[in-house]
């Protein structure tokens, strides 16, 4: 499984970010595709409840996300 970055754009100023897991780019897409017009819902990373009509999106951008381990961050190996 991958992970990808779904960022939800209301206007130049708020947006929405989630992250899904699936198989590929291509899956992510049909995701978000399957669901055009109408409400979903999700907590982020931070456990904050999102629900979202997507109607009202003006720009919905999927990218590849690869998350960087901050633990390690500064440790020798």
């Amino acid at each position: 499984m991958k992970e990808f970055k779904v960022t939800y754009f209301y206007d130049e100023n708020y947006y929405i970010r989630r992250f899904i897991f699936v198989e590929s780019q291509e899956k992510a897409e049909e995701l978000v595709q399957s669901e055009r017009d109408r409400y979903i819902s999700f907590r982020d990373s931070r456990g904050i409840y999102h629900e979202l009509n997507t109607r009202d999106v003006r720009v919905i951008q999927i990218s590849e996300y690869h998350r960087i381990d901050k633990s390690k961050k500064g440790t020798s190996e």
